[in-house]
């Protein structure tokens, strides 16, 4: 018998590193090279069929302005992951990720299932070396705090752009929030 899963994801991360495209890359909604910023939250579902169990899923796109914090808090009650975006075009994005994760510590307490993901792979060739961020840097950060944290988590390069990695990191991040469901007691 089919189960049908409903699942809450939050993207969240600093502005304009591409959460709006990966969601919308996702969803098949398209790319869109004009940076138009989320103000507030901005959320899509989508019915998937994920080996012959139903996921309805249901993911909230954080405005990641400074201003909107205060908003913020509420939209992260109640979800069974977190997808935090930095760019790996821009450092400061990446610097700022840790604050991110205690951010959504703050509001729901011990974190769920959580992917990692660096976006923006397509404009590593094109930018100024120093501001990239390497893979291994990436890699090093997911690893760290995994093991201080011990939680799910899964850590992918991506481009909203050509959609590399996009449907990898969302199956990923699907199966985690099964696998924790599953062992959740009843």
């Amino acid at each position: 018998m089919e189960r049908t899963w409903y699942f809450k994801s939050v993207l969240l991360g600093e502005g304009a590193v591409g959460k709006t495209s990966i969601r919308r890359n996702y969803m098949r909604e398209g790319f869109k090279s004009t940076h138009i910023p989320t103000l507030g939250v901005d959320f899509s579902k989508k019915l998937i069929d994920f080996y012959g169990e139903i996921v309805q899923f249901i993911i909230w796109d954080l405005a990641g302005q400074p201003s909107f914090e205060r908003v913020r808090k509420h939209y992260y009650q109640g979800c069974q992951s977190l997808i935090l975006v930095y760019s790996v075009v821009d450092r400061d994005s990446f610097d700022n990720s840790l604050r991110w994760l205690t951010e959504a510590y703050k509001h729901i307490g011990e974190l769920p299932p959580t992917a990692i993901v660096a976006n923006k792979i397509d404009l590593r060739p094109s930018t100024e070396p120093s501001s990239v961020v390497t893979t291994q840097e990436g890699l090093k950060f997911a690893n760290d705090i995994k093991e201080k944290l011990k939680f799910p988590l899964v850590f992918k390069e991506t481009s909203a752009l050509t959609g590399e990695n996009i449907e990898e990191t969302f199956t990923e991040l699907l199966r985690l929030m099964i696998v924790r469901a599953e062992e959740a007691p009843t």
